[in-house]
């Protein structure tokens, strides 16, 4: 099977952290000790991908961010992991004038531009430090990978390219191809990375089609010069009639606007939408002890714990998509074995302290000796576990507390139901009237899934109504005013986004969840099983995949970055 985006992007930068040659395997020899400097980007990109045990196996000693206040530590290599920005490049050429390394290697995770080379040149000339400044490469690493199958484009500044930057009303067309050419670079760095040139389809006449365009028109130029061609291993003789080439479906968020707004049931979903959760490590607020602080004390400040949810915790790859009394079941499950396991190793000791000189006290005690060793070598694996069975006991814990005091199975449920079309057991009013049932921002979303997915959009008379009934829960109407003009705009309420007839079905709750023994207290809260849906996206690459003609899929415009001109459509 094909690498993933995550092993590919990885296996470059330890071949960056190498002085960018193939690291080597197996190999006993000590490590060259080096210094890793990066921006907020380059560490970004590395902290998912590589631990810091990790880094330190490939012989950095320290890693520190560019803007810090370095000291001189004159005999050791620096690899630097930088975008190149302006004042990025101001700091390299510092760093050069006051000759703080031995040498410099600079990769840049974005291609530099030949004006800011020539910046940085002068300054090693002035600096006399060019002997200094032994490699300088462009990475194409601009994108951040979380998964085996999934990337996002940016962490730092990410507002500057999100769907609300795009839709303001009062965008320049200067700041809209500022957006654009940022999103085309990550994806073009995206496909170096990968190896490959896609198929590019994309909706007509909005931002999809802006960039599907933009990355096109890279991809060919980059083809067109064969001699600087990023993608040498993938040529046009041998690619253009090969099959193993991706399917690059660019999507516009108005196509969908209900799913983000959809209150989630399954594991890593809900510790996304309730917790802190950013690049793969999550922080929980650790909850204090029940004692009360004295009177006229200072309230106890709460300790922030932060956990990486990595690729190498079973328990996270196996259940990070299941629904959450599931997860807490198997929670329980983890926490009942490894307690089982550790009561034979201390049973094992107290049996190997056995005092007396009896035959049947021998035979057990040479029985028991091959047990406690192979407990004893079994011990780092046990602590493990344990640590992983800390850590989603706490996180799981935090996410039920939020489920609980915001009724967050409700609103799933009732969601559910109206992204289905199915019959409403309770009415809408009730539960944006109830103070109990989740925060403003919970009522917000709900009602906006209501108005985006009907079919009839509600009279004026019952829209003012509902208009009070959010008000009056302490709820912000500007979304809501836009989602108007949004579906009045775009003609939408003829045509609905069809997201299937999929709905939940509750079930009885989980005996072993509810038995008094464990960590978790579910009483209250529903147990549902999730149904599969059918969202608008999936069934748009399903379309496209397949290459069946359907109303939804056959208008997409088709880029192939290897074709001749004459090809696109």
């Amino acid at each position: 099977m094909a690498a993933s985006v995550r092993e590919k992007q990885t296996a470059a930068l330890k071949r960056m952290l190498n002085f960018n040659a193939p690291p080597l395997k197996n190999t006993t020899a000590e490590p060259v000790w080096k210094l890793l400097i990066y921006d907020r980007f380059g560490q970004d990109i590395i902290s998912p991908l590589l631990s810091v045990k990790e880094l330190r196996d490939m012989g950095i000693t320290l890693h520190l961010l560019l803007h810090s206040d370095r000291d001189p530590i004159p005999d050791v290599p620096a690899i630097y992991f930088v975008m190149p920005t302006e004042e990025n490049i101001d700091r390299i050429c510092q760093d050069l004038r006051n000759q703080l390394y031995e040498s410099y290697f600079l990769n840049f995770i974005s291609a530099i531009s030949r004006s800011k080379l020539e910046d940085i040149a002068s300054a090693a000339l002035a600096a006399n430090a060019v002997n200094l400044v032994t490699k300088v490469f462009d990475q194409y690493l601009n994108f951040i990978t979380l998964e085996d199958d999934m990337f996002i484009l940016c962490n730092q500044n990410k507002e500057h390219i999100s769907y609300h930057a795009i839709n303001k009303p009062d965008i320049m067309d200067t700041d809209m191809d500022g957006i654009m050419d940022t999103i085309v670079d990550s994806l073009f760095c995206f496909f170096v990375t990968l190896g490959a040139v896609p198929i590019i389809r994309c909706p007509r006449g909005n931002a999809a089609e802006m960039v599907a365009v933009k990355l096109d028109k890279k991809l060919r130029e980059n083809l067109r010069d064969a001699r600087n061609s990023l993608f040498t291993g993938d040529t046009m003789g041998t690619g253009q009639f090969s099959f193993q080439r991706p399917l690059f479906v660019l999507a516009d968020r108005n196509l969908d606007l209900a799913t983000p707004l959809h209150h989630t049931w399954t594991y890593q979903a809900l510790i996304h939408d309730v917790l802190d959760f950013h690049l793969n490590r999550v922080s929980v607020e650790e909850s204090q002890g029940s004692e009360a602080s004295p009177a006229g004390a200072r309230p106890k400040k709460k300790n922030k714990k932060s956990y990486d949810l990595t690729a190498a915790d079973k328990f996270w790859q196996k259940h990070k998509g299941s629904p959450f009394p599931e997860v807490a079941e198997a929670v329980q499950e983890e926490l009942d074995t490894y307690r089982a396991q550790e009561d034979e190793v201390k049973r094992l000791k107290s049996i190997m302290g056995l005092e007396g000189e009896d035959d049947g006290a021998i035979s057990m005690l040479s029985d028991n000796t091959a047990k406690l060793t192979s407990a004893v070598s079994s011990l780092p694996e046990l602590l493990e576990k344990k640590r992983l069975i800390d850590l989603h006991t706490n996180v799981a814990t935090a996410v039920l507390d939020h489920i609980k005091s915001r009724k967050l199975d409700v609103y799933f449920e009732y969601e559910e139901k109206l992204m289905s079309k199915s019959t409403l057991d309770k009415s809408l009013l009730d539960i944006i009237s109830d103070p109990d049932a989740g925060t403003a921002e919970d009522k917000m979303r709900l009602f906006l899934i209501y108005y985006i997915t009907s079919q009839q959009p509600p009279s004026e008379a019952d829209l003012e109504q509902y208009k009070r009934a959010l008000v009056d829960a302490g709820c912000d109407l500007s979304p809501l005013n836009y989602i108007k003009q949004w579906k009045a705009f775009t003609k939408m309420a003829a045509t609905p986004a069809n997201y299937g007839s999929s709905g939940v079905k509750p079930m009885g709750l989980f005996s072993r969840v509810m038995n008094t023994g464990s960590q978790f207290v579910m009483e209250g809260v529903k147990n549902l099983v999730l149904k599969q849906h059918n969202l608008p996206v999936t069934r748009i690459l399903d379309n496209l995949m397949e290459m069946k003609s359907n109303p939804e899929t056959d208008d997409y415009r088709y880029f192939d970055p290897k074709m001749l001109r004459g090809s696109e459509r």
